[in-house]
């Protein structure tokens, strides 16, 4: 939610290529652009997210390296914004296309609801598409692959807390205490059991605990503990059983140690799911540029792009990073975006609008 610079960049960059139709602030800093050309009244949407995460680049000897303390981008949307503003440059050079093309250029991917955002500000109805596709780039993947999935690509998910209120007191006297942090151990050890002791052993889920905070001196009880984590999963029947996994834990460990405890769970992203028809047509696309995957199966990641499926037929696609040695894999601090992938992401982003409309034209 902070990507007002980059924004302004965006649509400069935009105005530099002769793009006259640009509409900034929607669901926060994003930005739409439409590209018109006269004969059909179809459309399709192109989308990348450009927003960073709080996290200190590693590498201190790159040109590129961030110059925000604290703040990189390890996941590479700057790559997709970038690939996104190539594809308008080569469809503006293109003359073959008719239609719209709208630009989608979102904020907040990273858990802070920049679709859902854009979607509650009337994206689709200001803005109408047919299709949208979008991509996000791979590490592990040969570089400049394209992969594209059946129907699931990327998880669901939820974050949640626990927070666990004791009764605070002296080290000392820990019979006068209800200590919180002896029962967030427990609740830690039980939340690690649900996938493995509730689920069906075929079916696919994640809880990840990453943050625990409690305790303030070294010879006090502490008052309080929360711990915060991520669930994920590809069946709603699977989410529940989760979310349902955490409340269990959170009523346990309250009888046991006579604390208070309370699962509280967040809202979260749908599956990322591609639709049947635009997915055929992405790996067209896909396979008129470089090399297509159709072997490649989910991740538990998630992505915010899943709330433009559910109200857009679309496509979601992977275009390989190339090796994740070294620890460039997404999310870690030594990420780095392959910048050789762009003429295949910005290429295939260009195919797909074109095969989308000519598509439509001929249905029409």
């Amino acid at each position: 939610m902070h990507e007002g610079p980059t924004a302004a960049f965006v649509v400069e960059k935009l105005k530099e290529l002769g793009v006259t139709d640009i509409v900034t602030g929607i669901g926060g800093h994003g930005v739409v652009a439409s590209l018109h050309r006269p004969g059909s009244n179809r459309s399709v949407g192109l989308r990348a997210d450009m927003d960073a995460l709080p996290i200190e680049e590693a590498a201190q000897d790159l040109a590129w390296r961030s110059t925000n303390p604290g703040v990189m981008h390890a996941c590479g949307h700057d790559g997709h914004t970038t690939a996104l503003l190539g594809a308008a440059a080569l469809l503006l050079q293109d003359d073959s296309w008719k239609g719209t093309v709208r630009l989608v250029f979102q904020p907040a991917e990273e858990g802070g609801g920049g679709a859902a955002a854009m979607v509650k500000e009337g994206l689709f109805q200001r803005f109408p598409m047919d299709r949208i596709f979008g991509w996000h780039n791979w590490p592990g993947l040969p570089a400049g692959t394209i992969a594209v999935h059946d129907n699931a690509v990327m998880a669901a998910g939820n974050r949640f807390e626990i927070v666990i209120d004791g009764h605070a007191g002296h080290a000392a006297l820990p019979h006068l205490t209800r200590d919180p942090i002896v029962a967030a151990g427990h609740a830690i050890v039980a939340c690690q059991s649900i996938v493995a002791r509730s689920l069906d052993p075929m079916a696919t889920g994640v809880v990840s605990l990453t943050v625990v905070n409690g305790g303030e001196a070294q010879n006090q009880i502490a008052a309080r503990v929360v711990i915060k984590g991520s669930l994920r999963y590809l069946t709603d029947e699977v989410g529940e059983q989760i979310r349902d996994g955490l409340r269990r834990v959170a009523a346990g460990v309250s009888a046991t140690f006579g604390v208070e405890a309370e699962a509280i769970i967040g809202g979260g992203v749908p599956v990322t799911a591609n639709h049947a028809e635009p997915r055929e047509l992405a790996a067209e696309a896909a396979a008129a540029v470089t090399t297509l995957r159709r072997d490649v199966g989910p991740a538990m990641t998630g992505e915010d792009f899943s709330h433009f499926l559910h109200k857009v037929p679309g496509a979601f696609v992977w275009i390989g990073n190339g090796p994740a040695e070294g620890g460039r894999e997404l999310h870690n601090p030594h990420y780095d975006f392959n910048d050789a992938v762009l003429p295949v992401a910005s290429g295939f982003l260009a195919e797909t609008a074109r095969r989308a409309l000519a598509k439509d034209a001929k249905a029409e």
